[in-house]
């Protein structure tokens, strides 16, 4: 679960983001951002596995060649942005529980932003969760998902006595939010009732909710 579970946001946000277009085989000076920006916008038009390495560098402008820089196939370049992805969802967390000092409101803000970061970095979102990436292979994206949900324990340990225990409060708030997210922008929530905000509210109450059956012992 802690893998199941964030490019600071001005090199993640698509929005009005181009990628810059060279002449196959042109000396790149930003190669890396270049392949990650594109690979991002790919995987915002056709989900992470809609493209190939191949179509990544035509959207860079660069040749085929280039990626093997940085980049040993497009699992590696997926990778690089989940790690980047796992870092600004630890810093939106992190901006949410330091809002207040109650443990149970730092995990309803927990739960509220995480499923903004769904709605807001969509193709981050999808690349962490539903590219299937081998963390074998890459067991830096383990220790990422581990350090973030490390940085989350102790405040779960304020309600939940012992480090089993407040990781078990942690996994089932950060799985009703991750539910809500995938109903989000799947359209799966009720009319009315589906906008970001209302999906927001939903996940903070949730948690509250889960965190007052902990602290009643059921």
């Amino acid at each position: 679960m802690v893998n199941a579970i964030y490019l600071t946001v001005s090199d993640v946000n698509l929005n009005g983001v181009t990628a810059t277009r060279r002449s196959t085989g042109q000396h790149h000076g930003d190669l890396r951002n270049a392949l990650e920006r594109a690979a991002l916008s790919l995987v915002a038009e056709r989900g992470p596995h809609g493209f190939t390495l191949a179509e990544a560098c035509r959207r860079a402008g660069v040749s085929v060649s280039a990626p093997y820089k940085h980049f040993a196939d497009r699992e590696a370049l997926l990778a690089s942005l989940a790690i980047k992805g796992y870092r600004e969802q630890q810093r939106r967390f992190g901006a949410a529980v330091a809002a207040t000092e109650d443990p149970a409101g730092q995990l309803a803000a927990f739960a509220a932003a995480y499923v903004r970061f769904a709605a807001e970095e969509r193709a981050l979102f999808d690349i962490t969760f539903l590219a299937g990436l081998d963390k074998d292979r890459h067991p830096e994206l383990h220790e990422a998902g581990t350090e973030l949900f490390d940085t989350l324990v102790p405040v779960a340990g304020r309600i939940a006595p012992g480090e089993a225990a407040a990781l078990d409060l942690l996994v089932r708030i950060a799985a009703a939010a991750h539910g809500l997210a995938l109903f989000l922008q799947q359209g799966m929530l009720p009319p009315g009732r589906d906008t970001l905000a209302d999906a927001e509210e939903r996940a903070a109450r949730t948690a509250r909710a889960l965190v007052e059956q902990e602290r009643r012992g059921y």
